[in-house]
This record gives structure tokens, C-alpha cells and sequence, in this order.
């Protein structure tokens, strides 16, 4: 099994270890592509500022963010683990589970998608960071596109054989699409909220909810050693937990399905 998820947008601004070993992290064979969107975001931070904000998305106050994408080669790092915050990651808890039973299964099935990065796993060394999935670099163009040309051989190949549980969000999703095979043994994770209005019960899709909910079932799954190979079988296994979960049916033969997670008020 694979559970793949995004970064969050809030993230730690310090780290005490040693400086960035880009070769050291998962998927070295990334090495290349990943110098090269630091070097082009290193281009736009030591720019004008406004278009620096301009391009990142970021608001004035967010302006020490070009600073740190600035200082990636000699910041000191922390593990992507202790990195990344936000709702999923609180709920999630990466940090404790890597000091549990569970620490083997985290490190063997976690990767998390990063617009700077591309994949990293949860024990990967990083300096803190601010670049989005969703951002347009110049000259790189947008980087989910350019992530995916980058990352489909290396992770396709890590990905063969195995069920693909995946929590990413649509900007993040966009950097890794499995195909065929693979993607009939993809689960998309998607949280609606059940609730009953005037004598009638309705689902709605949600956001924030969605990433606690995601990171949840993230959890479950390595802390409860879940290992199911068939999304039927990752359905049974929640159901068993607990969960309420409905997998449907494939838009058409070799693409992902989409498994419901729902909330009831």
C-alpha cells in the first residue's frame, strides 16, 4: 500500500539538523528536477518582491517566505515529518507515529507531494519552504505538469503492485495521475458530511473537514497495520474500524475509484 498526501500550507520556520542533502532524499532519481525548480524559485525570491508575491501567491505578510526559499542550500532541516502542519498533519500525527510500532509502515508507505520537491517520505530532511503545486514558475511553467513528467517512471515503478490510497488535494493530484493497472488499484479519498434538513437526509462535499477526516483514515491505516491489496478490501477493513466508507464504481475501466468517507452530524 501507498497513502499519498499533500504538504500543508502551514509549516514549520525552523530546523536543527544538518543542511539539505538533495540526493538524500526518497526518489534520488528526482535530484535533477528538484536543483532545478530550487534554482528557478531562488531566481524569483531574489527578484522584485511584488512579483516575487505576485507569482507565489502570497499576501505582503507572507513576505518572509522569500527569504527561507532563499536559504534552502544552508538553512538547517527537519524531517518532512516535523515539517509539515496544518489540519491532516495534526490529525495524522506523523512525529508520534514514527516513535510507535508503526514507524516501518510509515516510512514504507507514506509519500507526500511538494510543489518544491515533487515526493518526499516522512523521514526526508528538509529546510523550511513556501512554494505551491498550484504555482506557475517561470521558466518551468506550471509545476504540476512539469512534476508529472518528472515523477511518473521512478514512481510508477514504486507504485507497481501496490494499492494506492490517495489523499492529495486536485492541485497536488495533478503532479502524479496513475494509470491502467495502477489506477484501477487507486483509491481516491473524498469526505462528504451527512446531514438531515427538513426531514431529509443530504451529503455535501467539504474542505476543512475533508483534511482532518483524510487524516484520519491516513492514521487508522498504520497504526491498525491495514495492508489491503484491492480497494473492495481497503473498503471491508475501515468498515471493520468503524468508519463509515462507500466505494463507487469506476467512471470507466482503468481509472481510479473514489471511496466516500461520511461524516454524520
Amino acid at each position: 500500500m501507498l497513502i499519498m498526501l499533500p504538504p500543508s500550507e502551514g509549516k514549520a520556520t525552523s530546523g536543527e539538523g544538518p543542511r539539505l542533502d538533495p540526493s538524500s532524499l526518497t526518489l534520488p532519481e528526482l535530484t535533477g528536477a528538484r536543483e532545478e525548480v530550487a534554482a528557478a524559485l531562488a531566481e524569483v525570491c531574489s527578484g522584485p518582491e511584488d512579483t516575487a508575491l505576485e507569482v507565489l501567491g502570497l499576501s505582503a505578510g507572507q513576505a518572509d517566505a522569500l527569504k527561507r526559499n532563499l536559504d534552502l542550500a544552508t538553512a538547517p532541516t527537519l524531517r518532512a515529518a516535523d515539517l509539515y502542519t496544518g489540519v491532516l498533519y495534526d490529525r495524522l500525527g506523523l512525529p508520534s507515529l514514527l516513535d510507535s510500532p508503526a514507524a516501518g509502515r510509515v516510512r514504507e508507505r507514506v509519500l507526500v507531494f511538494s510543489g518544491l520537491w515533487g515526493v518526499v517520505g516522512p523521514e526526508d530532511r528538509l529546510p523550511p519552504y513556501r512554494l505551491s503545486m498550484g504555482v506557475k514558475l517561470p521558466p518551468l511553467g506550471g509545476l504540476g505538469a512539469y512534476w508529472r513528467r518528472a515523477v511518473n517512471g521512478p514512481l510508477g515503478e514504486l507504485a507497481e503492485e501496490r494499492l494506492i490510497v490517495d489523499c492529495r488535494s486536485a492541485a497536488y493530484a495533478a503532479a502524479f495521475r496513475p494509470k491502467g493497472a495502477a489506477a484501477e488499484r487507486t483509491v481516491a479519498v473524498r469526505v462528504l458530511r451527512e446531514r438531515v434538513v427538513d426531514g431529509q437526509t443530504r451529503r455535501s462535499v467539504v474542505s476543512h473537514m475533508a483534511k482532518a477526516a483524510r487524516g484520519d483514515i491516513a492514521r487508522v491505516l498504520l497504526t491498525e497495520g491495514v495492508d489491503a491489496a484491492t480497494p473492495d478490501a481497503l473498503v471491508s477493513a475501515l468498515r471493520d474500524l468503524g468508519h463509515t466508507v462507500e466505494l463507487q464504481p469506476a467512471a470507466k475501466p482503468g481509472t481510479a475509484r473514489t471511496m466516500d468517507v461520511v461524516i454524520r452530524d
